[in-house]
């Protein structure tokens, strides 16, 4: 194997993983191109802020929503996929599967945004993780796409544009009719003139909002589809968080297993089905005491079991088997556990953010036009 210039990859493979973060970060310099309209296309055409300020000042916010996000969102793009399967099957699989979802994503994006469709990123790329998913599966088998995770992402991206059509509708109503003394508001922008200062500070307000949330949800969206680069090129460095070592997640593990054992010396009802669990905490915090980190097969199979028994904890919380102060100290130690698998690694943050707020700056003009004359104007 030649000596590449990431450790624990080959020369072409260090040049592949290269070119598939050239690959995230041009997706979503895109993503920023698409989804400006949603947030500047009123304060431009109402003439509330020159085009170049208006990109720049919602450039901005997008990069603040990406950099101050968490990792719900991002998480929810991880678990679509197989990832446990990613970590552990061949390199070349996980480098076809990675470059099937970006060519996808970024050929559909170029394209739309080219003839100035106002397509949204987020169904492009969860369409292609779909796809990527679902051939990995008939390739290799195993767990294949989470399609309780698609299905939840799935009902959200529908029922988002109802949800926004119908509360528009909605509120252009109501406005109607409130505001019979003040018809201007629903005529066509002056050519010339900007609005008064009240609707200005309204449009600013929005665009400011939109363009936070924007990045603060599809900054996320990024940093998870980067996460999963990540995972399948080099595996020994993102199958666990680096900053939790195995040692700090056995100590939470024998926590969980202490307090459960003494619930049930306690004389709690469940005792049964506390010792059992308790034993499995045992038992993982045994494993972690003597994973390799450098051993690929050791550290999937202990971020499975890791998982395996936090999902355990969690519905027996749920169902009432864990209850009162023990209930309290599992939570905790929980959340300990979970970072070790739900995690966000700050470089990668900082590049998705970078590419979302530029892009953002950066050919806005084809879908604001779209948007600003060919839809909204009339």
């Amino acid at each position: 194997m030649a000596l590449g210039f990431i450790a624990d990859l080959s020369t072409n493979a260090s040049l592949l993983l290269v070119f598939c973060l050239l690959a995230v970060c041009f997706f979503f310099f895109f993503y920023g191109f698409h989804d400006t309209a949603n947030a500047v296309a009123t304060v431009i055409y109402t003439k509330t802020l020159p085009p170049v300020f208006a990109v720049i000042w919602a450039g901005i916010w997008n990069f603040l929503g990406a950099m101050l996000g968490g990792i719900a969102v991002a998480m929810g793009i991880v678990k679509l996929m197989p990832v446990n399967d990613l970590l552990s099957v061949p390199l070349g699989e996980n480098i076809a599967l990675v470059l099937s979802i970006l060519i996808s994503a970024i050929a559909w994006n170029l394209g739309t945004w080219y003839f100035g469709i106002p397509c949204s990123s987020s169904h492009t790329l969860i369409g292609s993780l779909l796809g990527g998913g679902f051939a990995f599966w008939t390739v290799n088998g195993g767990a294949g796409v989470n399609w309780k995770k698609a299905e939840e992402i799935g009902m959200s991206l529908l029922v988002s544009p109802l949800f926004g059509f119908s509360l528009a509708i909605l509120l252009m109503f109501i406005l109607r009719a409130t505001m019979k003394k003040n018809k201007m508001i629903f005529d066509e922008p002056h050519k010339k003139k900007a609005p008064p200062t009240w609707i200005r500070a309204i449009l600013i307000g929005t665009c400011t909002l939109v363009s936070y949330f924007h990045g603060n949800n599809d900054g996320q969206k990024g940093v998870g589809l980067l996460m999963v680069v990540m995972m399948g090129f080099l595996p020994l460095q993102f199958a666990l968080n680096p900053h939790l070592p195995p040692g700090d997640l056995a100590g939470a593990s024998r926590r969980i297993e202490a307090s459960l054992n003494a619930a049930a010396a306690n004389g709690d009802h469940n005792s049964q089905s506390l010792i059992a669990l308790a034993g499995k905490s045992g038992a993982l915090a045994a494993q972690l005491d003597t994973t390799d980190v450098k051993d690929r097969t050791e550290l999937v199979a202990a971020r499975k079991n890791i998982q395996g028994l936090n999902k355990n904890l969690e519905s027996s919380i749920k169902g009432g088997v864990i209850t009162g102060e023990t209930a309290k100290v599992v939570k905790a130690e929980v959340k300990t556990l979970a970072h070790s698998y739900e995690f966000r690694v700050t470089w990668i943050v900082l590049l998705i953010s970078l590419c979302l707020g530029v892009g953002t700056m950066i050919g806005w003009k084809r879908i604001v036009v779209t948007i600003g004359e060919k839809i909204g104007k009339s």
